[in-house]
């Protein structure tokens, strides 16, 4: 939940002037604010979001995956074992004893079904009901940002978390590998090799693409957060709804409804280490992903602009 900050926030309403917190009319989004000024707003966001404890914890957490998975694969082929085999396990986790790079790629593969999504989903989740919880809220619509302005400025900043957050376990895994395995050309999918300048090229790409795969739950978790005044109950909410989700994507029964389920594609930022890369899934992955940041994007305006805030 943002705090209110002299330098940026406006100072709570005199008393009668409540009603300018109620619902606007429909295409009505308040007086126009300086453009300086909702920059402002979106720099103390971002600000106060990365500067709160329970965000640090979920970076920490994140980090730390890596550094488990490096490590355990250390001591399993200390003796010259074989870290797994063929498709097993996290994607590409055979080949980190060959290349520490493919680290990142089994990080991000071993992060992104749960502990990803469930770290945006937190974010998200608090973006609006957190501040409407500590009565806030209603500050920050007094001023001139308006409430599409501020919506967008908190989804904003939920999607540059997803992309810290990829980065993080990124840089964490090309850490630990370089550290624990050899470095050096790799090796891709499809058995070509690739320099080891091409193979961070398309590490960095998978992080871009993963950090893009979250844009779904992201506006998922915004528009819950618009439908309670309770930050937990929103966090709950959305963490609820993605795990169900993961749930009805693995059950043979329900394939046909899987394909537009929005974590169904996520793996397929694998394609990228295939020479030629696959399109076709990282297409479809990025345009469901498109979709339902505008379904429940529209959705969480619908009802942010039509919600009367009375904390």
């Amino acid at each position: 939940m943002s705090r209110a900050e002299t330098a940026g926030r406006a100072e709570p309403p005199a008393r009668g002037t409540a009603a300018q917190v109620g619902p606007p009319a429909r295409g009505s989004d308040g007086p126009r604010p300086n453009p300086l000024w909702t920059l402002g707003l979106l720099r103390d966001e971002l600000r106060t979001t990365f500067r709160r404890w329970r965000t640090l914890a979920l970076l920490g957490v994140l980090a730390a995956v890596p550094v488990l998975v490096g490590v355990a694969v250390r001591i399993e082929t200390r003796g010259g074992a074989s870290a797994g085999g063929g498709g097993g396990g996290p994607a590409f986790i055979a080949q980190i004893t060959n290349n520490g790079l493919f680290l990142v790629f089994t990080a991000l593969a071993a992060t992104l079904p749960f502990f990803l999504p469930l770290a945006v989903g937190v974010i998200a989740g608090d973006s609006i009901a957190g501040e409407a919880g500590a009565g806030t809220l209603r500050y920050l619509l007094v001023a001139p940002a308006g409430r599409t302005r501020l919506l967008l400025t908190k989804y904003a900043t939920t999607l540059v978390f997803c992309l810290v957050a990829t980065l993080v376990v990124a840089v964490s895994a090309l850490a630990v590998g370089a550290l624990l395995f050899p470095l050096g050309d790799l090796t891709t999918i499809s058995g070509t090799q690739i320099s080891f300048g091409q193979g961070r090229g398309r590490a960095l790409l998978i992080a871009v693409v993963v950090a893009a795969s979250l844009t779904g739950i992201a506006a998922l978790g915004l528009f819950v957060s618009t439908l309670t005044n309770s930050g937990i109950a929103a966090m709950a909410t959305t963490v609820g709804l993605l795990i169900t989700v993961q749930i009805v994507d693995q059950i043979p029964q329900l394939h046909t409804v899987q394909p537009y389920l929005f974590p169904h594609y996520w793996l397929s930022f694998a394609d990228l280490m295939r020479e030629p890369v696959y399109w076709d899934g990282l297409v479809k992955n990025l345009e469901l992903q498109a979709l339902y940041a505008a379904v429940f994007g529209s959705a969480a305006w619908a009802r942010f602009t039509a919600k009367d805030v009375t904390a």
